[in-house]
């Protein structure tokens, strides 16, 4: 079943963020876009390099309004003995998400049957709280953080400009598609 526009679940966890552990709910995502990049596990092999990757690219998503949340089913101790340890994780910002409950795992569909593991989900939550976008990858598959910034940008133009689509391989400053009959089979 697909989450696509559809309102994020109550949710509240411990988490780990700059230092410190924090408290996070559903509430915090809302009011601003909000990126939550689900992981299998941490001390792990893909998982690093991708979280690397948006902690690479943070300050771009930070100057869109775009909060990332990393998740995976290890705790907010796990995630900071990893940040303490790891070069890679090392310089990651943004909140990392401690669930292991398995609840929010449980509500965004992507946790492994009998594994106790959270796939690679990625989701982009508008203001509202309703989910705009969705991605899940394989086990072996990396995600690219410069392609989810593309789609960020993608999804907050449309949002902004009633009537208009973006086309595949759209870049912000592109011509964009407003669909009508006259588009019918010319495109």
């Amino acid at each position: 079943m697909s989450l696509i526009n559809t309102q994020i679940k109550p949710f509240t966890t411990q988490a780990f963020k700059e230092g410190k552990f924090i408290t996070v709910s559903d509430t915090d995502l809302k009011g601003k876009w909000s990126v939550v990049f689900f992981y299998p596990a941490d001390f792990t092999f893909v998982c690093p390099t991708e979280l690397e990757d948006l902690a690479d690219n943070y300050d771009a998503f930070q100057k869109l309004g775009v909060e990332i949340y990393s998740v995976s089913t290890d705790t907010h101790f796990s995630h900071k003995a990893w940040h303490d340890s790891s070069p890679a994780i090392g310089k990651i910002k943004y909140t990392m998400l401690g669930d292991a409950s398995g609840q929010i795992t449980n509500n965004f569909g992507v946790m492994r049957e009998g594994q106790g593991l959270a796939d690679r989900g990625t989701f982009l939550v508008d203001p509202e709280g309703v989910i705009q976008f969705m991605e899940i990858t394989a086990e072996g598959i990396g995600r690219n953080a410069a392609e989810l910034l593309r789609k960020v940008k993608a999804a907050q133009y449309v949002a902004s400009h009633p009537g208009e689509v973006c086309p595949a391989k759209w870049e912000e400053g592109e011509a964009t598609l407003a669909p009508s009959l006259d588009l019918v089979g010319k495109i």
